[in-house]
Order: structure tokens, then sequence, then C-alpha cells
């Protein structure tokens, strides 16, 4: 019998009333692994509303005790390092070394939020006026949520879950339905960390899951990650609600390769960043941009790097890329190529209509390269969101960097070069929010704020680090006298 996955509220597990599931398959094989419930509306609030109660308690324990179930979190995500991966691969199919990958940057991400008795602290001055001291704190919100996307089911929710509840709000987590297999696993590891009973909290569903987060008044925060129409749908409704919001959207992360940049390198680490994780990462690379004599020498290179790279299933040896996530969406992703092509768009790499042994009916989509792509086209303008990589060409690095800035998005923006002068141009004048210098993925560390610009973003504080802390608290300013003489008239 198939297992169907529960909801997690108030410190338990609980079986949903929803009437309809989705099947979770593996996108390698296609089989069903889980069926996921797409929970009523009615779930959420009680979430929303547990999750208030156990807000008056938890703001009010010491930050440094609020901390102690993330080390203990911590250790534990150590422990099941192996076990995760493999849910993750199940579910995700990405390769083992990218899931046990994703899984180390989560664990970064609580490691940094167990900081929190720093990270929150406020400031002041003394004698800001004669006898008058002020100061700033920092309180916790309240009640926030996440909604999160299938690309990265281990990491992306360690994002915000760690920074909002050291900081004092309760949590609630609304998983992608297409990969809820991952969340079931870490809230068993959450459960076993100590959380008081409401601190967090899991919801599966789709849309009126969605909807529910954020129309309900206790729920004071939305942390959202996935497509660009998603994200604007998803801060403006919050926004009218009156909550804060942090929305990441799509991507279209252009690499420019110069001359003098070192091929051999370029090429391993573009082709990494192209195709890895099934280039289902919004900080793929999906453009190179060669300039002046880079072109010949790239060209080829990258076309015999995604010709020989391994595809298969995520947990045999030796695979280097594994499936998308459905059979939608490879359907989509083939599509969009056919739209290069037709577009002018010269098919130098085509990996449609790939098969793995022994995983005939897995989603699969081969690396795939499209070159001579025209700027204005829809498959230059469109995330494709897959293992296919467009090539561009201009004559110099001012062709470049407005071929980069001429897009709506402003995720990410690469540059390979051996000249600082022009490394140092390109990180000042490119329109992106996470800027590579010789690098394929330019991911932030969990130390430092996960940016992005345009249409890539819809807000004004980003995940992690310090931009997390802020989301998760609002500021309290408080001026005080305390006069010797309490007769005296002011």
């Amino acid at each position: 019998m198939t297992q169907r996955l529960q909801n997690f509220i108030d410190g338990a597990w609980h079986s949903s009333s929803a009437p309809q599931v989705l099947n979770v398959l593996n996108p390698a094989s296609a089989q069903v692994l889980a069926e996921v419930p797409l929970s009523p509306a009615a779930e959420v609030h009680q979430a929303a509303e547990t999750a208030a109660r156990a807000f008056e308690g938890w703001r009010r324990t010491p930050a440094g005790e609020r901390v102690q179930p993330l080390f203990k979190l911590k250790i534990l995500l150590e422990e099941n390092l192996e076990d995760l991966a493999r849910a993750i691969t199940d579910e995700c199919g990405k390769t083992r070394a990218e899931s046990i990958g994703e899984m180390r940057r989560a664990i970064e991400n609580v490691e940094t939020a167990c900081g929190i008795p720093m990270l929150m602290q406020g400031c002041n001055n003394e004698d800001i006026a004669a006898g008058i001291d002020e100061h700033m704190i920092r309180q916790p919100l309240g009640v926030v949520a996440a909604i999160t996307p299938f690309n990265f089911p281990g990491m992306i929710p360690f994002w915000f879950l760690p920074y909002a509840v050291a900081a004092g709000n309760c949590f609630i987590l609304k998983p992608s339905e297409r990969v809820p297999f991952t969340s079931w696993k870490l809230f068993h590891l959450m459960e076993k960390a100590g959380f008081p009973p409401g601190v967090i909290q899991l919801v599966n569903g789709g849309r009126e899951a969605v909807d529910a987060i954020l129309d309900h008044p206790a729920i004071r925060a939305v942390s959202f990650v996935g497509s660009t129409a998603t994200a604007r749908y998803i801060y403006s409704r919050a926004a009218a609600n009156g909550k804060r919001a942090q929305c990441q959207g799509g991507a279209k992360n252009p690499v420019v390769v110069m001359p003098d940049a070192d091929m051999e390198m370029t090429t391993r680490i573009l082709a990494d960043s192209a195709f890895g994780c099934a280039g289902q990462r919004c900080l793929a690379a999906s453009v190179a941009i060669t300039v002046g004599d880079a072109r010949p020498g790239l060209t080829e290179r990258i076309a015999e790097a995604a010709r020989n790279r391994k595809v298969g299933c995520g947990l045999s040896s030796g695979v280097e890329m594994g499936p998308v996530i459905s059979l939608e969406s490879k359907a989509r992703i083939e599509g969009l190529i056919a739209k290069g092509e037709q577009e002018g768009a010269h098919i130098l790499v085509d990996g449609r209509g790939g098969k793995v042994a022994g995983y005939e009916e897995g989603f699969f989509v081969f690396p795939t390269i499209l070159d001579e792509v025209p700027p204005g086209g829809v498959s230059a303008r469109t995330e494709i969101f897959g293992p296919v990589l467009s090539l561009m060409h201009a004559n110099t690095i001012d062709q470049a960097i407005k071929l980069v800035n001429h897009r709506a998005y402003g995720n990410m923006a690469c540059i390979f070069t051996s000249d600082g002068a022009n490394a140092r141009r390109f990180r000042y004048e490119v329109a992106a929010g996470n800027v590579g210098i010789n690098v394929g993925v330019a991911a932030p560390m969990s130390s430092f704020p996960f940016s992005g610009w345009g249409e890539s973003f819809f807000g004004d504080l980003h995940a992690q680090a310090h931009h997390g802390v802020e989301f998760y608290t609002q500021t309290k300013v408080v001026v005080e006298r305390w006069p010797k003489d309490w007769s005296r008239k002011f």
C-alpha cells in the first residue's frame, strides 16, 4: 500500500482530511513513492492558530535557549545525511553527490542561525539628550510561513526556518507537493530535536493551502521560492493582506567568457553550472556569451562536454546528471528547444529523445546546446529550467554587458577572465544580485544574503544571514529618562 504523508501540527502527526491526493513520483523511474494530501484551508488555519498560541511562550524563551534545538538538529542532520540525500535523489532526481551538497548547505544555515544571540543584537546611545538614553531592540514578528519549491527540498526550507525560530517566531512550512517526502523526513528529525509544540509545523498542499497562508491574519510574513509569475502573485497577495514578503522568482543567468579565460577550467565549470541538477536551479548558467576570439575554443569544448556528460539515475555510480522533475517539465523543455530552432538557433547538441537503460520511463532530457541564439527570441528570454545552454557571441565586453543587462531577470551573472580590470568593470556594471568572477554558480554562503534583482526577486530583504534576521524581526526604539526627583514637572 502506498504511504500517505501526514501534516505536523501542534507537535504531533495528523492525517489530512483532504479528499484529493497527488502521487509523488521518482522522476528517474516514474514509480510512485508516496501520496501527498492537498490539505484544505482549515488545516492551514489550525496550524496558524496553534502557532499563534505557541508564540507567546516561545518569544519569551531566551535566545540562548531557543537555539538549543537547532544545535541538536545540526547533529541529527549530519547523522542522517545519507538517508536525507537518498530521499532527495528519489523524489527530485539529482545525483547523490548533488543531494549531499544540498544538505551540507542546509546544515550551514542551521549553524549560522545558532549565532542569533549576536545576530539579533540591537544598538543604543547613552545621553542622546541630557539625561536621556535611547535603545533599538529587535523583537520577533509572530507566526511566519515559507512556501518552497521542488528543486532543493532539503536546502531551501533552511534558508528560512532556522533564522525564523531562532529569532523567536513560530514557523509553518508548505513544501512543494512534488517533493514532500524530504520535508516529511526533516520534520521527523526536528521532532527529535525538541522544539516545543507549535513552534515548527508542516502542512502539505497546493493552491488552496498557499492562499490560506497568504490570507490568514495570524501569519505575519511569507517567504517563497519559485517561478516569477508565482512570486509576483504571492508578493502581491501577501502585501495586500499587510504581510511582509520575500519572494524569489525565476532567472536567466548569463556567463561571459573573455578570450583570456582559462578555457579548460571555464568549460568544466560552465558545464557543471549549466547541466548540474539537470539545469533545475535558479543559479544555473543558461546563456554563455563569448567575446571575440573566445568563441571557437569554448564552443568546441562545451559541445564535447555536453555530449560526454553521463546521464542516468542519480543513485547509479558515475552518473553526472539525473532527470528533470516531471513529464510535463520534459515536454516543456523540449518544446522550448524546438522554439529556439524555429527562431534561428542552431542545435549544436540535441538532448531530446534520450533514453537511459533500465529507466526508459524516466523524465530525461540530455544536455543540449543551442548556438547563435537570437537575443530577442523566446528561448533567449524564457527560463527553460532544464539542461539547455544557449550560446551568444559579442565582439567586445561592452556588447557582452549590454546583452547581460538586456533581460528582465537579475539573479546571477558571471564572467571568466584573467583581466582584473574587466572583472571589476563587469562586477560594477552588471544588473544582477549575485555575481561570479571565474565562478559558475555564485551561490552565497549562509553568512551572506541570497541576493536577486529585477524579476528574480520581489521584496526588500533576502534570505539567509543578517537579511534573514532583519526580515523575521521588527525593531522597537525605546527612549528613556530616569529623573532623580519624580516630583519634577516636565
